[in-house]
């Protein structure tokens, strides 16, 4: 089984977008199933509704799922694990204050050295541990730093080795009981068999530290790991949260279609003979050890580029984009010319607004009357000639507020176009300006 793991704590990143998808299509190029694990254990950060509107996301992308479980709901099996760490003497219990802790870490700091826990409560006696609960003493349980080096192999980064003094005795239970991030993590891979986890490079360092707590447990089965390399902004800086195109949520607002935004993800950092494609199409072609091991850079104009090409395929847009049906012309007219569906939605809009320029006003009002109290003609060259005539206007006095009249814009399509497409309905149109 394969898992997705998000986090209820904010919108969607478009990384965590490319690790659900990812997994999906491993799965299914695998026959596994796919597992979505709400980690929700951090209670303070997380929003409410975010779960759900994270499952509402990928099912408009197509990412379809087996099943959903939330961490939370887990709880008692991770305390029952971490008594079984301690009873083993895996695991110690640990008094040690924030403050004190804090101190250590900020000393550790001006010395320029990584901060490691001291080792001081993992030598209490049992008395001296049974003596400090009943004094009501907080404390929290520590996993025993491993005895050896930690080795594995990455299917993306290739091998590696992490050295016991890398793990360090870290915190498995906090002193409310919770699990912390890697303990559930861990337990919950163990629980759900997990066979192959495929995430992002940031949790690159959690992976040995997992790898140990399932050690500790006895859990002998191995599972893969393939972390995915980071997506840059166009500095080349890690794309973090707070830039705008970095939230699934903010792409989907502007216009970007899900086939679109998953095309460009399943690219990034990859290189297929094929370059417009759906996610169903990529099951065929993507190799997970194929993906490169740099970085990739967030370019929104191959993004802007790709949604055009996705764009194009949409058979009916007017129902797609819910007009009617009578505006279909014109609305591929302004597909042809946009970047995003946001673009055609706009200038459609523009088209049933009043005009804002006053450059050509007059002329505007002269074509006007002129196109309000005639019988319009079939063919466009038709209708210029008898408009030209009978207003004396020509070049840009003609052309320009012509193209007003229609669609509120000073430039864009061919008028001949235009005309074609809007000429059932043109005369409500001229009415507006």
């Amino acid at each position: 089984m394969l898992r997705f793991a998000p986090s209820p704590t904010g919108d969607m990143h478009v990384g965590n977008l490319r690790v659900a998808i990812f997994n999906y299509l491993v799965a299914k190029q695998t026959n596994d199933k796919l597992l979505i694990r709400i980690e929700d254990t951090d209670k303070e950060r997380n929003i409410e509704g975010k779960d759900k509107e994270i499952l509402a996301l990928l099912d408009l992308f197509g990412i379809k799922y087996d099943q959903v479980v939330y961490q939370s709901g887990n709880f008692h099996i991770h305390q029952q694990m971490a008594k079984q760490l301690l009873d083993k003497g895996k695991a110690f219990v640990c008094f040690c204050d924030e403050e004190e802790l804090n101190k250590e870490r900020e000393k550790a700091k001006k010395e320029k050295r990584p901060y490691r826990y001291s080792g001081k409560c993992e030598n209490l006696s049992s008395k001296e541990v049974e003596k400090l609960i009943k004094e009501k003493k907080p404390f929290v349980i520590r996993i025993k730093k491993p005895e050896s080096d930690i080795e594995f192999n990455d299917e993306i980064k290739g091998e590696f080795k992490f050295s016991p003094f890398d793990v360090d005795s870290f915190v498995i239970l906090r002193n409310d009981y919770t699990p912390t991030y890697n303990f559930a993590c861990a337990v919950d891979d163990m629980l759900y068999d997990i066979s192959l986890v495929i995430r992002g490079e940031d949790h690159l360092s959690n992976t040995p530290k997992q790898i140990h707590i399932r050690k500790s447990l006895g859990y002998d089965k191995d599972i893969k790991y393939a972390h995915l390399p980071i997506i840059l902004n166009e500095e080349g800086k890690k794309l973090s949260k707070r830039e705008k195109h970095a939230s699934v949520k903010w792409l989907l607002e502007e216009g970007f279609m899900p086939e679109a935004i998953a095309n460009y993800l399943i690219l990034l950092g990859n290189s297929f003979e094929k370059e417009v494609f759906t996610l169903d199409e990529a099951v065929e072609f993507f190799d997970l050890k194929k993906v490169s091991r740099a970085p990739a850079k967030f370019d929104i104009e191959k993004l802007k580029f790709l949604n055009k090409e996705h764009m194009k395929k949409i058979d009916n847009l007017a129902e797609y984009l819910g007009y009617h049906p009578q505006y279909e012309e014109l609305l591929k007219i302004f597909r042809d010319e946009s970047a995003t569906l946001k673009e055609i939605k706009e200038k459609f809009e523009a088209v049933f607004e009043k005009a804002k320029d006053d450059e050509y006003k007059n002329e505007r009002e002269i074509i006007k009357k002129e196109i309000l109290e005639n019988e319009l003609e079939d063919n466009y060259d038709d209708f210029k000639k008898r408009v030209m005539k009978n207003t004396g206007l020509k070049g840009k006095k003609l052309f320009m507020p012509l193209r007003e009249l229609f669609i509120n814009q000073k430039h864009g399509a061919e008028i001949k176009d235009l005309y074609q497409a809007m000429k059932s309905y043109l005369k409500e149109v001229v009415k507006t300006r």
